[in-house]
């Protein structure tokens, strides 16, 4: 450990190349914002919500399974091998939704999506948290999200042109091929492993959150402790659950919705780039802000403020366009300032030794609200129509801000007050 450091100046070189990467990762997402949903309804003519909306629930259980399974191989293994598995998985799935025959294989290629997104996305995650060291996880939560995201809105934007250009397939799946190549390639010849950093920090902590003999606790454990008897590891995954509900249910409800409205698909492809946008690149502040205010104000607001958006959207005030982008908008601004917070505020709880790992639970929460959001949508849909989804997303995301608001305690700790 002689020429490890931890901290983001020391270790500039190596987040910047991960920030990178993490855009490729986060692209891969954007692929499917816009285009999806309508290749499925105009395309393949289906008119059920529960079968388009299949897409995002097998995505959302793959990756939520992947991202436990990440967290033991990060522990176990090494990161950057964890990394380009996951870029691997990935390398056929913009060729099969591109083209693909049937929805079977655009479902298959979610499977796919969301075992490669579980490795790769976790592995940013962890590895720019070993990196940076205590001080500054939120900053670093705040650019490795912002560069995810920043993507995934960018690239939405990106396919809705292309397929009011050159039609809804193939032509905006190229740009995955190129995510995946490149993903790959920097991975495997520039990103080192941050292993060491993440022991080099648990040698310098005075006190541990565990006895010393239980120093690598079983995933049981560590499952049970970020899921239900940790009140605030419990604050935090309930949070994140309903954060990706609402992802989840605008990822299937929004293309259709607003398109059933009049809104061209240009328009579409600009509320679905938004929402995204905002919440990427609004964490350069909120992670910064998580470091100096703490964690829990941030969540709190921040799932409130997304209430706000679905109320904008579901009273439909304005014009459908104009509603679609200030919705949008708002859910992009309360989903940047819980994002990082969330990461940071797990991080803060688990101690380095077993990190990883609650990072993989918590994001097996997280990453379920896809499937969950997309259900529950597809079911509301289905029996009181689209609108009626976003109504249901709202009232639940609000009770969520009260329950962090209730049982979490703050994680943050200033700089003065670390030893």
């Amino acid at each position: 450990m002689k020429n490890i450091q931890l901290g983001l100046k020391e270790n500039w070189k190596q987040f910047t190349l991960l920030v990178l990467v993490n855009a490729f990762v986060g692209g891969m997402v954007g692929l499917e914002r816009t285009v999806v949903p309508l290749v499925g309804t105009q395309e393949f003519f289906i008119d059920s919500e529960m079968i388009i909306f299949s897409f995002i629930i097998a995505f959302g259980v793959v990756k939520a399974f992947t991202n436990l399974v990440s967290g033991i191989l990060a522990d176990r293994l090494t990161r950057k091998k964890v990394l380009i598995l996951g870029w691997l998985i990935g390398l056929p799935v913009p060729v099969l939704l591109g083209w693909g025959p049937s929805w079977n294989w655009i479902i298959f290629a979610n499977i796919l999506l969301g075992m490669s997104q579980g490795l790769a996305w976790s592995m940013t995650v962890n590895m720019k948290i070993d990196l940076v060291g205590p001080k500054k996880r939120g900053l670093a939560m705040g650019l490795n999200e912002a560069a995810g995201y920043g993507a995934v809105g960018f690239t939405a934007l990106l396919t809705g042109y292309l397929a009011s250009a050159y039609g809804l397939r193939p032509a905006p799946f190229y740009i995955g091929i190129f995510y995946t190549l490149a993903g790959l390639v920097i991975s495997m010849l520039l990103i080192k492993d941050t292993m060491g950093h993440a022991k080099l920090e648990a040698a310098q902590l005075k006190k541990t959150v565990v006895d010393e003999t239980f120093h690598k606790p079983r995933l049981g454990w560590v499952f049970a402790e970020t899921s239900w008897k940790n009140r605030n590891l419990f604050s935090i995954s309930q949070a994140g659950l309903i954060n990706n509900l609402n992802d989840g249910m605008s990822w299937g409800v929004f293309p259709l919705l607003f398109v059933s409205a009049g809104v061209s698909l240009e328009g579409v492809g600009w509320i679905k780039a938004v929402y995204p946008v905002v919440w990427g690149v609004g964490q350069v502040i909120t992670g910064p802000m998580a470091d100096r205010f703490g964690r829990k104000p941030l969540i709190v607001w921040g799932m409130i403020l997304q209430a706000i958006g679905h109320v904008v959207i579901g009273l439909e005030a304005f014009s459908p366009l104009a509603s679609g982008l200030a919705g949008s908008i708002l859910l992009g601004m309360g989903t940047a300032m819980v994002y990082p917070a969330l990461l940071a505020a797990v991080s803060d709880a688990a101690h380095p030794s077993w990190r990883a790992s609650s990072l993989g639970v918590y994001r097996f929460w997280r990453d379920i609200g896809y499937a969950v959001g997309a259900l529950m949508a597809g079911i509301v849909a289905t029996y009181l129509g689209l609108i009626w989804a976003v109504h249901v997303a709202g009232v639940i995301t609000f009770i969520s801000g009260l329950v962090v608001w209730r049982n979490m305690k703050e994680t943050w700790v200033s700089d003065s007050s670390q030893t």
